[in-house]
């Protein structure tokens, strides 16, 4: 059992994916911080300075807190579209794949193959 765990845990695509979370969560910092300290101040400016997570509804004796609902949504479609943007940006960036040249035709195998089997028989 340790043997194969060790097998799945060591592949390359397992530490390829390890690393894509550590790197995730970094990016994610940095994306965080640009919608927090950057984007959120400007769209408190066009709202008029309305800040939704303050809102809220008493029910009897529990407070419903919908503005978080609310501050929650639009902070997630800025990281959304941000992250949207970063990944299109790298998209043009990374460069295309080079096309593997094509191989034979099944008709060119095929007269190979005719061929061969006509100097077999002389």
């Amino acid at each position: 059992m340790w043997k194969e765990f060790k097998e799945f845990a060591f592949k390359g695509n397992v530490l390829d994916l390890a690393v894509a979370v550590i790197m995730g969560a970094a990016f994610g910092k940095i994306v965080s911080s640009i919608v927090d300290n950057l984007l959120m101040p400007i769209v408190g400016v066009i709202l008029g300075g309305k800040d939704f997570s303050n809102l809220a509804i008493t029910v009897g004796e529990a407070k419903i807190g919908y503005g978080m609902v609310i501050q929650s949504v639009i902070d997630f479609v800025i990281v959304a579209f941000f992250i949207f943007l970063m990944i299109k940006a790298a998209k043009k960036i990374q460069k295309p794949a080079e096309e593997e040249p094509a191989g034979p035709t099944s008709e060119e195998l095929l007269t190979e193959i005719r061929d061969m089997m006509k100097e077999q028989s002389k």
